[in-house]
């Protein structure tokens, strides 16, 4: 049965598989970051960078969200750039969920690569802050949907 949600990636054709986390408690800032900076690699190299961004021994260049972002060591241009350890977590899995759903497909998984990957925001939540003398300041939460398209390389 498919899914009551739409996606904006297209329809995977023989040779692509496309999966999708809902409703996850992270940041959409970040989220966008990450998803422009592993687009386009393959899934080896990906998953390595995502690895070393949650052992916090590699950033991510941050290109659009800079406001208030510092510079980072071993970053050329742009210099500011952070960790964005618990959105790697989450496309981690979900890199890790494509690659299964590909090998049950009967693709190749050494030849997968990102073909699309987006981070689109989802509902909001309302929570609370409590404040002293028993009053409570309102914020707001906001969820996110990542959709990936992996697909495999043309063999030359």
């Amino acid at each position: 049965m498919s899914p009551s949600f739409g996606y904006c990636l297209p329809e995977p054709g023989d040779t692509e598989v496309r999966v999708s986390v809902r409703d996850q408690r992270v940041s959409y800032k970040e989220c966008v970051e990450l998803c422009r900076f592993i687009k386009g690699m393959g899934v080896e190299k990906a998953r390595r960078i995502l690895e070393d961004v949650i052992a916090l021994r590699k950033p991510i260049p941050f290109k659009r969200y800079v406001k208030g972002v510092g510079h980072r060591k071993g970053l050329k241009a742009p210099p500011s750039g952070r960790y964005p350890v618990k959105a790697s977590k989450i496309i981690l899995r979900l890199l890790e969920n494509g690659v299964w759903s590909a090998e049950n497909k009967g693709l190749d998984a050494d030849s997968l690569y990102i073909k699309g990957i987006a981070a689109h925001k989802g509902p909001k939540l309302l929570r609370y802050f409590p404040r002293a003398f028993g009053r409570a300041t309102p914020r707001v939460e906001q969820l996110v949907h990542i959709e990936l398209l992996l697909a495999e390389r043309e063999r030359e």
